[in-house]
């Protein structure tokens, strides 16, 4: 009788095992959900009511403009740094629980004031926080890949459902409410976020000793700079029609819910492609797809510059799905392609200071003060040469590297 037990007994711990790396495994790929989906709840109400809460409270097209671009302006600095710390001491967990709180403080000191420049420092504090959060999590869902089996759109998916929920449900809510709501709903939005980090788990790259300056001397790299530089073009583009779009359609005599509907069409038609190309996008090649994505940005920008109705703005933030679902996935699955894990956070940093900082400084001074001075259609017009450009740079780098 003794015999058949002891045999027994290896199967059974090795199958109690693998039960609980998978029960691990489902928590915390759940965890990394929540959180993704609260962070894009921050993210909807950045990007979709705060240009409203500032045009509410008497601030020009350019003001705005210069509020925006206090955010890219210190993320050039907060990602390299808080990137280069996290690799250094390798942690992501800790200081995004660092950055959200100091998000929940600048946010609460946004009530304190109406005056101009003392809302510009505040928001370039805010910023100095709040930029570093999205490229860190990246890091975190790309890492988390190789212990959870789950790939990183399928986590990233609950990111758009936490847009989508928050840019309609929030602008039904302000609607009755009025825009003055908006900081004590985001108020909300980060606090919940900050809590969820207590339940994610940091993960490791390679143990190998950072050695940054050899991350110095990869960035060089004329392929990593190229990349990086076309990324550049349609990023400008992008940050263009993002900040303005909500002063777009107030212009044209929206609402603030049709605002948030038109926020939710773009971010729930990026769900089916997030999901497809987190199960096929392996079998693609990255650079035709982001020169396909760069074009459809072109069409999408064009038509935004021709129509007078918002609600015909709701049909073309569909395309979202076929210019930023297919763009920002696959640019990050390029990265990580080209970059090597122990500099992961690292490279997430430099591609957010590009994507955000570099991009979105441009998008908020120059593009603030074209939109004001040249009207709409130019300023939409000047996006969509932008995509095309960087459309014909992605296909002209692929051809390259291939025939190389």
């Amino acid at each position: 009788m003794s015999i058949p037990s002891s045999s027994a007994a290896p199967e059974m711990t090795s199958s109690s095992v693998t039960s609980a790396q998978a029960e691990s495994a489902r928590s915390e790929v759940f965890a990394l959900r929540s959180f993704s989906f609260t962070s894009y709840m921050t993210m909807a109400m950045i990007v979709s009511y705060f240009p409203l809460f500032f045009l509410d409270r008497g601030y020009s097209a350019s003001q705005i403009g210069i509020i925006y671009s206090t955010g890219p302006f210190i993320s050039i600095f907060a990602n390299l740094m808080f990137g280069a710390v996290s690799d250094k001491y390798r942690t992501i967990k800790k200081i995004m629980t660092l950055l959200l709180f100091g998000q929940l403080v600048m946010i609460s000191l946004l009530f304190t004031t109406d005056t101009f420049f003392t809302v510009c420092i505040i928001m370039l504090a805010f910023y100095f926080f709040q930029t570093p959060v999205n490229p860190l999590s990246d890091s975190l869902i790309l890492l988390s890949s190789q212990f959870t089996g789950t790939p990183y759109a399928l986590i990233r998916i609950f990111g758009s459902l936490g847009f989508a929920f928050t840019a309609f449900t929030m602008g039904q809510l302000l609607k009755f409410t009025g825009t003055s709501a908006t900081l004590a709903l985001t108020l909300g939005t980060v606090g919940l976020t900050c809590l969820l980090t207590l339940r994610l788990k940091d993960y490791q790259g390679s143990m190998r000793k950072i050695e940054f300056s050899g991350f110095y001397k990869l960035i060089r790299k004329p392929s990593i700079v190229s990349f990086f530089a076309i990324v550049l073009i349609v990023s400008i583009s992008h940050r263009m029609y993002e900040g303005f779009l909500a002063v777009t359609m107030r212009q044209m005599g929206a609402s603030d819910s049709l605002v948030g509907i038109a926020w939710l069409f773009s971010a729930c038609s990026e769900i089916p492609v997030l999901f497809f190309l987190g199960k096929y996008g392996h079998k693609f090649k990255e650079l035709p797809l982001l020169a396909i994505a760069s074009l459809m940005y072109a069409v999408r920008f064009w038509l935004i510059s021709e129509v007078e109705s918002p609600l015909m703005v709701i049909p073309i933030q569909a395309m979202h799905s076929i210019s930023f679902g297919i763009y920002f996935s696959t640019a990050l699955r390029y990265l990580s392609s080209i970059i090597p894990d122990e500099y992961r956070a690292s490279g997430q940093a430099v591609y957010a200071v590009v994507f955000s900082g570099f991009a979105g400084l441009i998008s908020g001074t120059i593009g603030g003060s074209v939109y004001e001075h040249f009207g709409r259609s130019t300023f939409f017009h000047l996006a969509m040469a932008l995509a095309l450009i960087a459309s014909a740079c992605f296909l002209v780098k692929h051809l390259f590297n291939r025939n190389g």
